[in-house]
């Protein structure tokens, strides 16, 4: 079986939600008109069909909450969205073998009830939050509440990037240039946000926590040499004074901790920097489905034919297509 665990769906019900608060991002507008997989569940089987045992874990696609509402309304459209996604649960159990909670993050004590309601209630296997938080780190301690409850469900959260398109790489312009956003910033964002999880202590102090991030880790996999020999050249000749924290083991491993999906757009030295990196059970197949519908199924077919020519073993392989996800979600055989 492959259980793609990083795919994203917009149910009506939240686009309709966002109409009627009127501050639906022109993007998710956009979104819901071109890209049927988010809505059309009949056309998104048709896709999923077209591969041997394809299941999906779904998202919340298109939106951070926090970013989008006001924190009141931000804990009403949390539990709508996570309660439609629910639905789908039980109503296509051969197809999502799983759900991640969407999280009204700019109320963290609302964002604690929701997930123990989406996770006791409702049987969702995780929460999903972004790389940033309306602008603030994650390693900001009005989150730690959350990192310790996940921890004790031992169940984990995942990280997407967040960087709009509107928002200028330079002073003077209006917005981000050239795809520059979505190619180049997401990675980086991912990347900052692991940092900070790392350096602040965050996995130190929760050794059980467990983050999926996008993209294999962002640029993780390939800067490891640098973390590394940059971590040991503060550490000599500035007795570690760029750090607030000096951790207990070298800032690699905690690095090795998260998690990385498969979505390099079948890249194989991608993945297999990242699965050099991380190693064969921290690697778990993921498409960021959604955008199939534009791409003739483009990112799903290719991320299937990466992982099967990456020289690993079918151990191996078979860990990353679907053992791990198994582990990790804590799925039923």
């Amino acid at each position: 079986m492959k259980i793609d665990v990083f795919t994203h769906i917009i149910p009506q019900k939240v686009v309709d939600f966002l109409l009627k608060k009127g501050t639906i991002d022109p993007s998710i507008t956009v979104q819901t008109k071109t890209v049927r997989t988010l809505y059309d569940l009949e056309f998104r089987f048709r896709i999923m069909d077209k591969f041997d045992d394809l299941v999906q874990v779904i998202t919340l696609g298109g939106l951070s909450i926090e970013s989008t509402v006001v924190p009141k309304d931000a804990v009403e459209l949390a539990r709508l969205a996570n309660d439609e996604m629910a639905k789908l649960l039980i109503k296509y159990p051969d197809r999502f073998v799983g759900a991640i909670a969407a999280l009204p993050m700019n109320d963290i004590d609302a964002t604690l009830k929701e997930t123990d309601r989406a996770i006791k209630d409702l049987k969702f296997r995780g929460v999903e939050i972004f790389s940033d938080i309306s602008g603030e780190p994650l390693d900001s301690p009005k989150f730690r509440p959350l990192y310790e409850k996940m921890a004790d469900y031992n169940l984990p959260i995942w990280i997407h990037p967040t960087k709009l398109p509107c928002e200028p790489d330079y002073p003077g312009e209006e917005s981000s240039k050239y795809q520059a956003c979505m190619v180049f910033s997401w990675p980086y964002q991912t990347t900052l946000a692991m940092n900070r999880l790392v350096y602040s202590g965050i996995l130190e102090d929760y050794p059980n926590i467990k983050f999926i991030t996008h993209h294999c880790g962002g640029m993780v996999p390939f800067c490891a040499r640098r973390i590394a020999g940059m971590y040991d050249y503060n550490q000599v000749l500035f007795n570690g004074s760029a750090f607030d924290r000096i951790l207990k083991k070298p800032p690699t491993e905690y690095f090795r901790q998260f998690y990385g999906d498969t979505v390099t757009w079948g890249d194989v030295p991608a993945l297999m920097s990242g699965y050099s990196f991380f190693g064969a059970d921290h690697i778990l197949f993921g498409t960021d489905m959604p955008y199939d519908s534009q791409f003739g199924l483009r990112q799903t077919r290719e991320t299937i034919r990466a992982i099967e020519r990456m020289e690993i073993t079918e151990t191996d392989k078979a860990k990353i297509f679907e053992g791990n996800a198994r582990e990790l979600l804590r799925l039923p055989v």
